[in-house]
């Protein structure tokens, strides 16, 4: 069982009495789940082997997404997903960022907030691209709420293939290696039209201090995967690995984690009812979509995408080695290691 949900069971009535007011139903929907995953008797999983006839019944997951012991499956077909969209061009990340004085909207309203910054970057940039005049911009956002310390740091990660498709002339303008768009140009469209979407919002109220600077990050990022790799380690395991979690007393946690700029590990060490809150404060709201794909990357262009590709001379799927995508759970026999066959989730009456 996970570290981070063997202390959630231990601790979860203290927690409540010292963080409840700060526990939105979302959390308590989370915290509920894993408190029962893979460990709730009365709900189990059957499966049948069809090639020595075993018969299994395993506890069934929670499949909540904040969950650690949940969704691995789902991280690597998200990856394969990704990386067969991969185009033979060089790729940029732009991030954008949020002050940390709105940290106490991204408590209080996460949702509301979080669908703003999708809104506004997507326009943003596609803004930007159209003044250029050569054709449109395929891109995928990516939510992050933590920082490397695990503190609440709301951002997106947008990767970007450096290259427009120009749909009324079918053909493929390839973009600069070594440049996408100006970052501080960007940084200042950023925060004027994302404090424009709050003023605008009836439930969110701007805080009283707000920084004229806003961060924008834009670099090369070669060819796409790595980017990509690093992007899927956080989308749907909870945001802090097992292997992570180095010492656990009575009193308090610790953790390691990878500063940024120096790439130095470093540890955390923090009071068990805290540490809990610290990650259990990144639970996203029931429904909020995480990431989300634009333009000639989005779901349902994948005949736009094989055009592209043929323009580029490539087939899609082929820059790199297709990745299987698993469309459902596995679970191997234990006597002859064929794949057994799921035949339901069963729920034990009283």
């Amino acid at each position: 069982m996970s570290q981070f949900i063997t202390l959630l069971q231990r601790y979860h009535q203290q927690l409540e009495l010292h963080y409840g007011g700060l526990l939105t139903q979302d959390i308590r929907r989370a915290i509920t789940d894993m408190l029962h995953c893979k460990s709730d008797p009365t709900r189990y999983t059957q499966w049948h082997c069809g090639h020595c006839q075993h018969d299994q019944q395993l506890l069934a997951s929670c499949g909540n997404r904040s969950c650690p012991q949940c969704l691995h499956q789902t991280t690597s077909n998200w990856l394969a997903k990704q990386t067969d969209k991969l185009l033979p061009v060089h790729y940029f990340m732009v991030t954008f960022t949020l002050p940390y004085e709105f940290r106490i909207l991204a408590r209080k309203h996460p949702k509301t907030l979080y669908q703003l910054m999708f809104k506004v970057t997507s326009n943003l940039l596609k803004d930007f691209a159209s003044r250029e005049d050569k054709g449109s911009l395929g891109f995928t956002s990516v939510l992050h709420t933590h920082n490397r310390k695990r503190e609440l740091h709301p951002h997106l990660h947008i990767i970007i293939p450096c290259g427009r498709y120009d749909a009324g002339k079918q053909q493929w303008h390839k973009g600069d290696n070594h440049y996408l768009f100006n970052a501080f140009s960007l940084a200042k469209v950023w925060r004027a039209r994302m404090l424009d979407a709050i003023n605008h919002a009836i439930e969110l109220t701007l805080p009283n201090e707000i920084p004229k600077k806003w961060v924008v990050d834009c670099r090369k990022v070669g060819f796409g995967l790595s980017s990509l790799q690093y992007l899927s380690r956080y989308l749907y395991r909870g945001v802090l690995p097992d292997k992570d979690i180095i010492n656990i007393t009575d009193e308090n946690v610790t953790f390691r984690y990878k500063e940024g700029k120096t790439d130095i590990i470093k540890t955390r060490e923090l009071p068990v009812l805290k540490f809990l809150w610290l990650i259990l404060q990144h639970v996203l709201p029931k429904g909020l979509q995480r990431v989300r794909d634009y333009g000639f990357l989005r779901g349902n262009a994948k005949q736009l995408r094989l055009k592209i590709s043929l323009l580029l001379g490539v087939i899609v799927g082929k820059v790199y080695k297709q990745q299987k995508v698993m469309k459902h759970a596995v679970c191997i026999c234990p006597f002859c290691q064929y794949e057994m066959h799921f035949l339901g989730v069963n729920r034990l009456r009283n």
